[in-house]
């Protein structure tokens, strides 16, 4: 796979040279048990697959070479480049700007823009409609695209599926600047549907069955469906895509759910489930799988609390974050600088959408065990940093150069 130029500052001498020597011993990911720190009074669950993956790197990569080749030009950013609150910090701080909100809100006006203005394309991509808008206003949005190839291989199919007559059902959150961008790329050549979860997909299933009025689909489905959309007409032939960093589960599910549907409604053969559904599974990205495995790796041993680090808007950090919160307290952090002291963190409560703080996170016990991993979007100088700042709380834990020595 390629390597990417990054800055150093986003690496760790700690978190790196175990991720290597993880993938030197197990190149196919056949082992998603964790890797294990032992300081003796603490003791460390490292996910085995964590941090920037292929598509971030790449991202990163990109915008930096953009900020090194014009020095002189204003760079914007169309909006976050990654969910990350430190590397969107870091690209501000070097001048660059955000023409939106990840919602969509603009912040800067188009009619501000130049020829002469840089635009970064984040790594969700972007709609057809944005890129319009550039190309009428001189600006050349494919020479700093940072687009997720495995964003694009979505596109992709949903393209030559549109080509064959389907329909193409996404799923995704139907506001993520990722899922907004596949829907309208996808609209271009077939009928889309947006669905975010299974209850969405067994609604949608209703009017694949009949059992639903037609006009209630506009109401139930409103800003989720392309313009013309016919459910009685555009939901006989369906394939489902999805956004990259849902559960990969979850996606199959809902595909498995729907192609279902479609067995029993029009009695298929196995050889004729292909004339009304079709084979998608391709498009579910390695990192958000990998991620995902290594996270029910982790969660096969037993620890006192675990500690997820991310972006707060982060689509596969909060899914890392939901798997966690169902076996053992879970603390859901940006960095170290929510880990207060020993007795107390400030963390994001994914239901509540806020932050809160705990007291007394760590219990008063001879060896505890603290399980450390975050998405795919967070560098491994984050992780190292909320390393050791947890083994701070230790002073008599052993030395990292000593626990360290088997990894260099």
């Amino acid at each position: 796979m390629k390597t990417f130029h990054i800055p150093e500052f986003y690496r760790s001498q700690i978190i790196s040279p175990i991720k290597e020597l993880r993938r030197k011993n197990d190149k196919l990911k056949r082992d998603f048990s964790p890797t294990i720190l032992d300081f003796g009074p603490v003791k460390f669950l490292i996910a085995r697959h964590f941090g920037f993956c292929y598509g971030v790197e790449n991202a990163i990569e990109i915008a930096y070479k953009a900020i090194a080749d014009n020095p002189n030009k204003r760079i914007f950013l169309l909006s976050e480049m990654i969910h990350n609150p430190d590397v969107n910090r870091d690209l501000l701080s070097r001048g660059v700007r955000f023409l939106m909100e990840t919602t969509g809100r603009q912040i800067i006006p188009w009619e501000e823009l130049t020829p002469e203005d840089i635009v970064i394309v984040p790594a969700f991509g972007t709609t057809v409609e944005i890129q319009n808008r550039l190309q009428l206003l001189g600006i050349d949005a494919y020479k700093y695209d940072t687009t997720c190839p495995f964003v694009e291989k979505v596109w992709n199919r949903a393209s030559q599926i549109g080509q064959k007559k389907y329909t193409i059902v996404v799923h995704g959150k139907p506001l993520h600047e990722e899922t907004r961008a596949t829907f309208s790329h996808s609209k271009e050549n077939a009928p889309t549907v947006v669905v975010k979860n299974l209850k969405q997909a067994e609604r949608l299933a209703r009017y694949i069955i009949g059992e639903a009025a037609k006009d209630d689909f506009f109401e139930e489905f409103s800003g989720q469906y392309s313009v013309g959309f016919d459910p009685d007409q555009d939901l006989q032939r369906i394939g489902v895509v999805n956004q990259t960093t849902m559960l990969a589960s979850d996606t199959q599910g809902i595909a498995d759910y729907l192609k279902n549907v479609m067995i029993n409604h029009y009695q298929l053969t196995p050889n004729e489930v292909e004339n009304r559904f079709a084979n998608t599974r391709d498009t579910l990205c390695y990192a958000t799988n990998d991620n995902q495995d290594a996270t029910y790796g982790l969660l096969t041993q037993e620890a006192d609390f675990a500690v997820v680090a991310g972006g707060y808007n982060s689509s596969n950090t909060s899914h890392i974050v939901e798997l966690c919160e169902q076996k053992l307290p879970t603390y859901f952090i940006e960095s170290a600088n929510k880990i207060l002291s020993r007795q107390l963190i400030t963390h994001y409560n994914l239901h509540t959408k806020k932050e809160e703080t705990t007291e007394n996170y760590i219990p008063q016990k001879e060896q505890v065990t603290i399980m450390l991993t975050c998405g795919a979007s967070c560098p491994d100088a984050i992780i190292e940093g909320v390393l050791i700042r947890l083994l701070s709380f230790f002073p008599d834990a052993k030395p990292i150069e000593e626990v360290m020595r088997a990894f260099v």
